[in-house]
């Protein structure tokens, strides 16, 4: 009877059971009693492919008793020297040694021990990890605007739909999952990202697994560092290049010429590692050399730009292999600790252009993060740019310098002191100063003096506007030189006027250039019910505790917070409930708006 031997990698992979199920076993398979102990030691320390393996060996014994096929164990369990020393072969020549004296066939996907056991003469099967592409289980939860699924043992599984800034926590089924069927998920997706080029598990941890499969990130935790079987995947659902963030010239001269110590800040899935992505393949479309260092390595980067796993290797390695390969720019993904930070600035005080990614709420925030790590001083030559990141578009943009002064609000001449000026880059405008302060280090918002002046220039500009537009008018001065007028859609040309003479006029006068835009407002369904007594406006019932606005002609005529069952309710006799009625029965213009 032929006899096969499979070693741990075989077993691992679950080559067994679909050799069985193709009909390419007959006879019988020996186990060897290793590869039982290797197993078990790595769902010991909470390896998944531990479990994985010990699942596998259990699905192969129940179908080998269907197909007629007998399943052996043989051989010695091996000491904990053996065990320990698996990476050195110790377990991979007790298993050759075994087969060997059986006369059985050695199965495996290790290409150095098959190369060994034909050395010796052994016959051998080694398959070799090829692209094959199975239907994904955890693909049936996602569609095109799927961001991410999150999937637990005893709940119902759900999904984050739509866009960075802009999504919805969506129920995917009524049932609840059970345990077999996640710990079904977990098997494939390890088994397709040792099988499928271009995927590979990332880190494996007591309790934890992250997996890079294809286009999805997936951590995989289980108890006892969670409390139950729990699968997150993640898939970006948009790639973007740089030149459809719409980035002012300004700013595409600076990051193309000047800028070499960026830092790219937000909050969590606000879009930061896919602008990251965009000015790493920016770079590379200039000639430049681009590396980039992730945990995990996660952003889809075409082959050119090399990616660089910090949970495979240490800091200071990834340090060695930066300065000896000398990239032009280092994309630093996810830079959460202090190592972090400090690689950060060794590389970019080496003269690297580095690029950073870190979590901030505030662009300042994440300035702040470097406030301790180096020193003060030394900020100006790390950073230079800051980019902040909100609902995945580039909402702020700082640049840093580094002057002798007093600081703002004080003084005394003799006050004098370095400090880093943190201002706007577009506009200009000093928005934070950095400065020592005896044993402190200050982080100071300048008020704006000019504050006050620009609520009166904003309030003179509301009435200048009023008076030549109908309709609300809104108006923003977001500097000394600049003010943003938003009025009605359709009173856009007519502010304008013909050829832009009216709004140039308009600037003449004010001494400052106005940039009109259409006021956009959200515009509700809605139905009106005249009574004797009252007029009553029905909304949907959603909008509850909302304040609403009525607008009859392109005029605003009432404005009201939604009732209970989205009632607004105006007496009749009220000069707006007669106007709803006049304007109601005239088929004049009404609209309800947010």
């Amino acid at each position: 009877m032929e006899a096969y031997m499979p070693d741990t990698s075989a077993v691992i992979e679950g080559l067994l059971t679909s050799m069985v199920e193709r009909g390419e076993i007959k006879g019988k398979i020996l186990i060897h009693k290793a590869v039982i102990a290797e197993l078990e030691h790595q769902a010991n320390y909470g390896k998944e492919i531990g479990f994985l393996g010990l699942e596998e060996i259990k699905d192969l014994r129940e179908l080998a008793q269907k197909k007629g096929i007998k399943v052996e164990y043989v051989g010695e369990r091996p000491s904990k020297y053996q065990i320990r020393g698996a990476r050195a072969g110790e377990i991979d020549a007790m298993i050759r040694e075994a087969a060997w004296e059986n006369g059985a066939t050695l199965i495996t996907c290790d290409t150095v021990q098959a190369e060994t056991a034909k050395a010796i003469g052994m016959k051998v099967i080694f398959i070799k990890k090829v692209k094959r592409r199975r239907k994904l289980l955890l693909e049936k939860f996602f569609d095109e605007e799927t961001m991410s699924v999150h999937l637990k043992e005893k709940t119902v599984p759900f999904a984050k739909k739509g866009k960075p800034g802009s999504w919805r926590f969506v129920k995917l089924s009524k049932k609840m999952m059970s345990h077999k069927e996640i710990l079904e998920i977990a098997k494939q997706i390890i088994e397709m990202a040792k099988m499928t080029e271009g995927s590979f598990v990332e880190v494996e941890r007591k309790g934890s697994t992250i997996v890079q499969l294809g286009p999805y990130r997936v951590i995989i935790t289980w108890p006892p560092f969670s409390d139950g079987l729990e699968i997150t995947a993640v898939r970006p659902i948009r790639k973007l290049s740089l030149e459809e963030y719409g980035l002012d010239p300004k700013l595409m001269e600076r990051l193309e010429k000047k800028a070499e110590g960026i830092l790219i800040a937000g909050e969590p899935g606000a879009g930061k590692s896919t602008f990251a992505q965009a000015l790493a393949e920016f770079y590379a479309s200039k000639d430049k050399i681009v590396k980039t260092v992730e945990a995990p390595r996660d952003l889809q980067l075409p082959p050119e730009i090399t990616q660089y796993s910090k949970n495979i290797g240490t800091s200071d390695e990834i340090h060695d292999i930066l300065l000896l390969s000398r990239p032009d720019y280092t994309i630093f993904d996810e830079m959460r600790n202090t190592p972090d930070f400090k690689l950060y600035t060794d590389m970019r005080l080496a003269g690297v252009g580095m690029v950073g990614v870190v979590h901030a709420t505030t662009p300042i925030d994440a300035i702040q993060r470097f406030v301790g790590r180096v020193e003060l001083g030394m900020i100006p030559s790390i950073i230079d740019t800051v980019i902040f990141i909100k609902d995945g578009e580039v909402q702020k943009v700082y640049e840093l310098k580094m002057t002798v002064k007093v600081p703002t609000g004080m003084t005394e001449a003799d006050l004098a002191r370095p400090v880093i000026e943190v201002r706007d880059f577009l506009t200009g405008q000093l928005e934070y100063e950095l400065y020592s302060f005896g044993e402190e280090t200050a982080v100071v918002p300048i008020v704006k003096e000019r504050s006050r002046a620009r609520e009166l220039a904003s309030k003179t500009i509301e009435r200048e506007m009023r008076r030549l537009v109908r309709g609300e008018v809104k108006v923003e001065v977001p500097s000394d030189r600049k003010a943003v007028v938003y009025v009605e859609e359709r009173e856009v040309p007519k502010l304008i006027g013909r050829k832009g003479k009216r709004i140039a006029s308009i600037e003449k006068k004010l001494g400052m250039s106005v940039d009109v835009r259409p006021l956009e407002k959200e515009r509700i369904d809605f139905d009106v019910e005249i009574g004797n007594k009252n007029v009553i406006v029905y909304v949907e019932p959603g909008l509850v505790g909302k304040n609403v606005e009525i607008w009859i002609d392109g005029k605003k005529v009432f404005e009201s917070t939604v009732g209970k069952k989205g009632m607004i309710r105006i007496r009749r006799r009220s000069e707006v409930g007669e106007e709803i009625v006049r304007a109601f029965k005239e088929g004049r213009e009404i609209k309800v708006v947010l």
